[in-house]
This record gives structure tokens, sequence and C-alpha cells, in this order.
């Protein structure tokens, strides 16, 4: 795709660049280019140590605790006798 390309043709893309954002906004530029990177190198890496853990942990799926079963002292709704409808 760009076999073609040549020093000349980079440095015209170079200067219709700067024609375009301006040479005050390019440092500008620049500095927002290098922070994306970062951020997302930083977020790979993130992705990376979250796949080590998850690969480390056991695959099969823990059983949920048992629930106490409640007696009819415990529960008011439960009561004998002391209905009122």
């Amino acid at each position: 795709m760009f076999q073609g390309l040549t020093g000349w043709h980079f440095l015209i893309i170079l200067v219709v660049i700067l024609l375009l954002f301006g040479a005050a906004k390019l440092p500008a530029l620049a500095k927002s280019v290098g922070q994306s990177a970062r951020v997302f190198k930083g977020e790979m890496k993130e992705m990376k140590k979250d796949e080590a853990t998850d690969a480390a942990s056991p695959s099969a799926p823990t059983a949920p605790a048992p629930m106490a079963a409640q007696t009819a002292e415990e529960s008011p709704s439960r009561s004998s006798g002391n209905t009122t409808s």
C-alpha cells in the first residue's frame, strides 16, 4: 500500500498537515496523541493483568451460600392464629 511513497511524499504530507492545523496547534495535537497512546497502553496492560488473574482463578462456579430457614417464632407473618383480615 505504501510501497511507492518516498521521502518527498512524506515531506509534502507534513507541509499539508502544517497548513491545515497551523504551527501553534501542532504541539498541543502531538501532546494529546501522546496522552491517548499512554492511556491506551495502560488499559492494555490492565486488561492483560485481568485476563491473567481470571485464568488463575478456578473455572468452576461456586455454590451460593445456603439460606437459613426461618421458624414460625422468627417470622411474624407465619404466626398461627393471629391473622387479622
